[in-house]
């Protein structure tokens, strides 16, 4: 074993000595200290040795560990000296690098924006649970308990003991479960509120992914009605897509809305034509409808004197219809390729 170190030593006197720089000298510390270094698998081997030689050879590898030491910091020092020996001037002419700035994510960039937008109509952003309770998250939103939206193959379950009053927790499948909880806090309408957070479904393709971010308006407030929600809608995709797309309202059911619509835009990848992402030459950009009474009542807000819409829709969803994104699952991919592209 002792003609084994002293080999060791010799090659790594002769490495530290010829290397050239900081990071050749570091490569060599990790081949040297590292798990898989040549004194390691020594050590490992001290075991196998007879009891009497196992006190001189566990002494043998740590003076050479202590050596090793010494001519790493000594080849450290020595690139030091040759560096600074070498740089004899600064020439302060010489154009400087460029900084390499950042940007936000296209999420981040997307949310920021729509918040923009939706502030100038008067709606305040607010912040809900992202694990809440089957109360917030279905009952209160006229949801039965048959509902296959609240399926164990639909909505991630908590496993946590249920609230007798409010059930169980979920991680949140829509932002709706603000709704309500937004009726609480203001207790008496107007209301308009945005509610941005991460949603999570059982889902995964080209337009789904697992975790996504969702955007929830809803507007309460006395003789609300169906051209109120299309002016909202017509004002965003104006101002978010171009004056180019086109939305629709087409009638959909909802448990939380009566009446009910999917909210489409035209395709911005084909152009209305139809293609792999859209099928039809439309895309969802998510629902919308006017708030049910009995959510009105969950809420603690009299339906008969007050009416309400409420829209929600994903907002990776919404990226990949202005920007020509095909495949969602991009944007969580972080292929730094890609998302250079978007400054």
């Amino acid at each position: 074993m002792e003609k084994r170190i002293r080999k060791i030593l010799n090659e790594a006197a002769k490495e530290f000595e010829s290397a050239g720089d900081e990071s050749e000298i570091d490569q060599l510390y990790v081949k040297y200290f590292g798990k898989k270094s040549p004194l390691n698998k020594l050590t490992k081997k001290i075991s196998t040795l007879d009891p009497a030689l196992k006190p001189k050879a566990g002494q043998n590898i740590n003076k050479a560990k202590s050596t090793l030491e010494k001519l790493f910091d000594r080849a450290k020092r020595n690139v030091k000296t040759k560096k600074a020996s070498a740089t004899k001037y600064i020439d302060v002419t010489a154009p400087g690098k460029k900084i390499t700035i950042g940007h936000l994510h296209l999420v981040s960039q997307a949310i920021e924006e729509i918040v923009t937008i939706f502030s100038k109509l008067g709606y305040s952003l607010q912040s809900y649970p992202e694990i809440d309770w089957d109360w917030y998250a279905f009952e209160s939103l006229n949801m039965p308990k048959d509902h296959p939206a609240r399926d164990d193959w639909e909505t991630f379950f908590v496993k946590a003991p249920p609230n007798p009053k409010l059930g169980n927790q979920v991680l949140t499948p829509h932002t709706s479960n603000g709704q309500v909880r937004e009726m609480e806090n203001v207790k008496k309408p107007p209301i308009r509120m945005i509610n941005i957070a991460r949603c999570y479904r059982r889902q995964i393709d080209i337009s789904h992914t697992p975790m996504f971010h969702q955007f929830e308006g809803l507007l309460i407030d006395k003789n609300i009605s169906i051209p109120n929600l299309k002016g909202t809608f017509d004002y965003f995709t104006t101002n978010f897509f171009g004056k180019n797309r086109v939305t629709r309202l087409r009638p959909h059911h909802f448990r939380f809305t009566e009446p009910s619509f999917e909210v489409d835009v035209t395709c911005d990848v084909c152009g209305g034509k139809s293609c792999r992402i859209c099928k039809s030459g439309w895309l969802e950009l998510g629902g919308a409808g006017m708030v049910h009474p009995k959510v009105l009542e969950a809420g603690k807000i009299d339906p008969k004197k007050y009416s309400g819409f409420a829209f929600g829709w994903g907002i990776e969803r919404t990226i990949s219809m202005k920007t020509k994104i095909p495949d969602i699952r991009l944007l969580y991919q972080n292929d730094i390729r890609f998302l250079e592209q978007f400054s």
